[in-house]
C-alpha cells in the first residue's frame, strides 16, 4: 500500500490493521525552514533591496521587489513544523494568543521588516506562556497563503497553531 493512500485511510479511520495510525499522521507534518516559503527560483537578494532613509519618520522603509509577494501556493493548507521567532501580539495573564513568527530577532521592530512571504502570522486556542519577547520556538499547524497588512508590517502567511515549542539550541 504506497504513502499516500495509508495517509487518507489513516486521516478516514479506516486504516488496516497492522498499520500505526499515529505514525503515519505524525508524517504528514512537514517541517519547513524560511527558504521553502519562497518560491522556487527567486533568491533573497532579489526580494529585498537596500531601502531608503526617510527622514521625517527616522526610519528605514523596505524596498521589496514584486517576488516579496510571491507566495508558495502549495503550501496553503498543509500541516507544517517550523522554528522561528515569536513576535507578541495578543498577550493576556493567560499568555501569547496571536504573534507573528519571524525568522530572526528583531525582525518587524527594527526597520526595514522581512518581506512579506518571510512573516507569518499565527494564532492558537491554547496561550503560550512566553518568557520573552522573540523566543525561539518551534510551532507546528495549518499554513495559509493569506497577505495581511498590519501597523508593523506585511505579512504573507498565516498558521492556526497546534503545539508551540520552546527551540533548544
Amino acid at each position: 500500500m504506497n504513502t499516500n493512500r495509508r495517509r487518507l485511510l489513516a486521516a478516514m479511520g479506516t486504516l488496516p490493521m497492522g498499520f500505526a495510525a499515529p505514525a503515519l499522521l505524525a508524517s504528514a507534518t512537514r517541517e519547513i525552514t524560511w527558504d521553502d516559503l519562497i518560491p522556487q527560483g527567486v533568491p533573497y537578494s532579489m526580494i529585498v533591496g537596500q531601502g531608503e532613509y526617510d527622514e521625517a519618520n527616522d526610519i528605514w522603509l523596505p524596498e521589496f521587489d514584486e517576488n516579496a509577494h510571491r507566495f508558495v501556493e502549495t503550501l496553503d493548507g498543509e500541516s507544517i513544523r517550523m522554528p522561528g521567532y515569536m513576535l507578541p501580539l495578543d498577550t493576556g495573564g493567560d499568555g501569547v494568543r496571536e504573534f507573528i513568527l519571524t525568522p530572526y530577532v528583531g525582525a518587524c521592530i527594527h526597520v526595514p521588516p522581512p518581506p512579506p512571504n518571510q512573516l507569518i502570522f499565527v494564532e492558537t486556542d491554547t496561550p503560550w506562556q512566553a518568557r520573552a519577547m522573540f523566543e525561539a520556538i518551534w510551532v507546528t499547524g495549518t499554513i495559509r497563503v493569506r497577505p495581511l497588512s498590519t501597523n508593523l508590517a506585511e505579512i504573507g502567511y498565516s498558521l492556526t497553531a497546534d503545539q508551540i515549542e520552546a527551540f533548544e539550541w
